[in-house]
């Protein structure tokens, strides 16, 4: 698997901007990627030591169109914390 097929984009809330002061950043990934792909993938495409990956699998909500009840897919969430002195140049100015 590529690196680029791993990360699929990054998760700019509220919360993961608060936590880029800690060096953590928050990205979608792939359901099947593991942790260690995660690491290998971000230290690949941004050129950066990655220290600890936290993973979580987040649930699809049920959503309605009109009478029809349908759900969301099932998603991956990957919080990433950098070597202290590291960044990520896309977020930067967030």
């Amino acid at each position: 698997m590529e690196a680029r097929d791993i990360i699929l984009k990054p998760l700019i809330t509220e919360k993961s901007v608060a936590k880029m002061s800690e060096g953590k950043y928050a990205f979608k990934v792939r359901l099947d990627a593991n942790k260690t792909q995660i690491k290998q993938a971000i230290e690949e495409i941004f050129g950066v030591t990655v220290v600890r990956v936290n993973t979580m699998r987040v649930r699809g909500k049920l959503r309605r169109q009109g009478k029809y009840i349908g759900r969301r897919s099932d998603w991956k969430k990957a919080i990433v914390q950098l070597k202290e002195g590291d960044s990520i140049k896309v977020f930067e100015g967030l």
